[in-house]
């Protein structure tokens, strides 16, 4: 049996980019070929869309991890690596994405609307591209980064003009039968709607849709019933219909009191939008009350005589039966004139076009704290000295010796020495640990040396790490200079 899902934890990843490739070019007759290694490729993005012909979160339900293809490594002859290819999603119209927290990232309205849930890694630069009149031929590439990796939370909002509100068995399945070629399943027993049901009605050359909404009871609002499932998908309606039972047995009902209990649930309710497509708060929709059940006798009567307490209120009352029709042609074009009224005051935004956002390159903000956890450490912060150490090959001497550059490059190593960072002081950037060697001369032309090698991390006359704890405890009176 199929079922109606609104609301999924979708876990998304995306691609990780290729490696670069380290190679030189060998052939016969050509000594200095030089570098060809290619750049590997980006990791392909995961990518949600809106579709028609998607009506329900069903398939995430049951598929809740979704991965974008992995770029490929660069390869010699200057070969780029192959972009990872996109995970494209397909959701229904009216799909909100939020994060864990519960904040809106994005509320896709509309055919064709994307949204990037999550972006693939960049890819690793090949050694050709890191060739510099210092480094003609690097013995070294950078590695790709990973991709985007989170949790997202999908929930569905019905996208409707007119939303059916009324108590269980009220008759709201079997108006949105009549009135359109819907055909929910309709019984006589309370709660038989259990998912929304949507309807479009032709009324002369005005189309627009119906949502039959699970029935309400007092306290839906805080959790009683399977109200505050499906109020979220009254939010989007333009028109607000009271859908009442006047031919109810229960004691203690009538129509008014039907009414009023549900007014005060949607006053309760706070939509997740605040101000959705400018409708603001359910309390401010307009509203249309229809007194259903009158080929009931009883019921007929006792929709008369409540009648002038709505007009009084400023609302169009209705008096109809799903059942024999009756009264169902001034309710259709009485809701199509709403609906028209609506659309005048809120006309469609233009689709949105699509907006190319290139890639950062010079991100050079960063900042550097006193680490909490290890004294006398510090911590570096920015995207770019952490996107670099990701790049690095840590063993692979000349591309520790080009992260050492880069850093000094863009003034961590001078920001360090301003804060007062000792010798041998653990610095963390990302998710690795260097001790600090002032020592290490990054930043100036460096001495060429075999490929894969750098002479400046070879220096013997860098203090060991006896000799610094040496120093230290002598700098806390615990040993004299002169003692071992």
């Amino acid at each position: 049996m199929s079922k109606f899902i609104d609301r999924v934890v979708l876990h998304v990843r995306a691609g990780k980019g290729g490696h670069g490739c380290a190679s030189v070019l060998r052939e016969k007759f050509m000594p200095l070929g030089g570098p060809n290694g290619g750049n590997g490729g980006h990791g392909g993005n995961v990518i949600l869309e809106v579709d028609s012909n998607v009506h329900t979160l069903l398939d995430f339900h049951f598929h809740p991890h979704a991965k974008a293809g992995n770029g490929k490594p660069g390869e010699g002859g200057n070969r780029d690596g192959k972009q990872g290819t996109d995970l494209l999603l397909k959701v229904p119209d009216g799909t909100m994405v939020l994060d864990n927290e519960g904040k809106v990232l994005m509320d896709l309205v509309g055919a064709g609307n994307r949204y990037i849930a999550a972006r693939g890694g960049r890819g690793g630069l090949g050694n050709a591209a890191l060739a510099s009149k210092a480094r003609k031929a690097p013995g070294f590439a950078l590695l790709g980064e990973d991709g985007e990796e989170c949790d997202l939370v999908l929930e569905l909002k019905s996208v409707a003009d007119v939303g059916l509100v009324g108590f269980p068995s009220a008759g709201k399945s079997s108006l949105v039968s009549v009135l359109s070629a819907a055909k929910p399943k309709i019984a006589d027993y309370p709660f038989t709607t259990l998912v929304p049901n949507l309807g479009v009605v032709l009324s002369g050359d005005t189309t627009f849709t119906v949502a039959d909404v699970p029935g309400l009871i007092p306290g839906a609002s805080e959790g009683r019933g399977l109200g505050l499932d499906f109020l979220r998908h009254l939010e989007r309606c333009a028109v607000l219909a009271h859908v009442v039972d006047c031919a109810t047995l229960e004691p203690g009902r009538d129509p008014v009191s039907d009414v009023d209990a549900l007014e005060a649930e949607l006053a309760a309710y706070k939509p997740a939008l605040s101000a959705d497509a400018d409708l603001g708060d359910l309390a401010d929709r307009p509203r249309v009350v229809i007194l259903n059940k009158i080929d009931v006798p009883d019921a007929a009567e006792l929709a008369e005589m409540v009648t002038p307490e709505f007009t009084a209120r400023g609302w169009p009352v209705f008096e109809i039966s799903a059942v024999s029709r009756e009264g169902l042609r001034p309710l259709t074009f009485a809701l199509a004139d709403l609906v028209l009224q609506y659309r005048a005051a809120h006309p469609k935004a233009a689709p949105a076009r699509p907006v190319i956002r290139p890639i950062a390159v010079n991100e050079t903000g960063f900042s550097v704290i006193a680490d909490p956890e290890e004294p006398g450490g510090f911590i570096v912060r920015g995207p770019q000295p952490e996107r670099w150490v990701k790049q690095t090959q840590f063993d692979n001497d000349e591309a520790v010796g080009y992260l050492a550059d880069r850093l000094a490059r863009l003034g961590v190593e001078d920001e360090l020495v301003k804060q007062g960072a000792e010798p041998g002081a653990p610095v963390t950037i990302g998710n690795v640990t260097f001790e600090w060697e002032p020592q290490i001369s990054a930043g100036i032309d460096m001495v060429p040396t075999g490929r894969g090698t750098d002479i400046r991390l070879e220096q013997d006359n860098r203090i060991s790490a006896a000799e610094r704890k040496h120093a230290s405890r002598v700098r806390r009176g615990l040993v004299k200079d002169d003692e071992e």
